[in-house]
């Protein structure tokens, strides 16, 4: 299989997975210290140290921010909202047979965390436990992107990112359990993260044309500037060729 190289959308994709991973342990460390030592809470702790608490907070405004505006650097995935990134195919009929899906997305979404907000709300978790939600959700959301999404997969069956009709939830999916923590800079990070979800939706109703791959010429393979699916196909054969030099060894070792 041809290998190619990243390119710097791809490559975004993965520096943005390392910092997330980062901050996520660093999260999960201030945690576990909190409940050895019995100190400071965990927010509280985070609000000692006002340059970490700024940073993360302003590095993830900044990322919701150019998700606005046309960029580059980000994936063909959240650009098709865009006029500039409209690009007739001459066709008429506005074909989204993932459509529906986003509803019972939605709906799975919403009751997974309200049942986190429930225990919450009863004392059974802290405030702790939904940053560290948050994190570990923000880490996931580049393992979808990069290695397996479950949403494609399982519900909405698209082809890529790239077609992906609710590519631009993924804010409002990440910060979802800010809401039960009541704090003014996670409840701004949850409003422009719903924010974002709803001009995107608000998009897609007004100029569905250039969500549909039959509409939108952009949204064609050949047009792709991230090419992830060729690493996609490269883990996933690699990962064959674990599970069958595995298989064979099992097959000696019975001998």
């Amino acid at each position: 299989m041809k290998k190619r190289k990243f390119t710097k959308v791809s490559t975004w994709h993965y520096i943005r997975l390392v910092y997330r991973s980062v901050l996520f342990l660093l999260i999960l460390i201030a945690y576990i210290r909190f409940r050895i030592t019995h100190g400071n809470e965990i927010l509280t702790q985070l609000e000692d140290m006002p340059t970490i608490l700024v940073v993360t907070w302003a590095v993830f405004v900044v990322e919701m921010i150019f998700r606005f505006f046309p960029s580059s650097y980000e994936s063909p995935g959240c650009q098709k909202q865009f006029a500039r990134n409209y690009i007739k195919t001459g066709k008429t009929d506005i074909v989204i047979p993932d459509n529906h899906a986003t509803f019972l997305v939605a709906l799975i979404w919403i009751i997974f965390n309200a049942v986190f907000g429930a225990f919450h709300m009863l004392g059974i978790l802290d405030d702790g436990i939904m940053i560290l939600l948050c994190g570990f959700y923000s880490v996931c959301d580049m393992i979808c992107i990069l290695f397996f999404c479950p949403f494609q997969s399982w519900f909405l069956k698209n082809r890529c990112c790239i077609t992906c009709r609710i590519y631009n939830w993924d804010y409002a999916m990440m910060f979802t359990p800010l809401f039960f923590v009541r704090k003014s800079y996670t409840w701004s990070l949850l409003v422009l993260s719903v924010a974002l979800m709803l001009r995107w939706e608000l998009t897609f109703y007004r100029h569905p044309e250039r969500f549909s791959e039959n509409t939108n010429e952009y949204l064609a393979c050949k047009n792709c500037t991230e090419k992830l699916c060729s690493h996609k196909k490269q883990l996933k054969s690699l990962w064959k060729q674990i599970e069958e030099f595995t298989a064979e060894r099992i097959r000696f070792l019975r001998k």
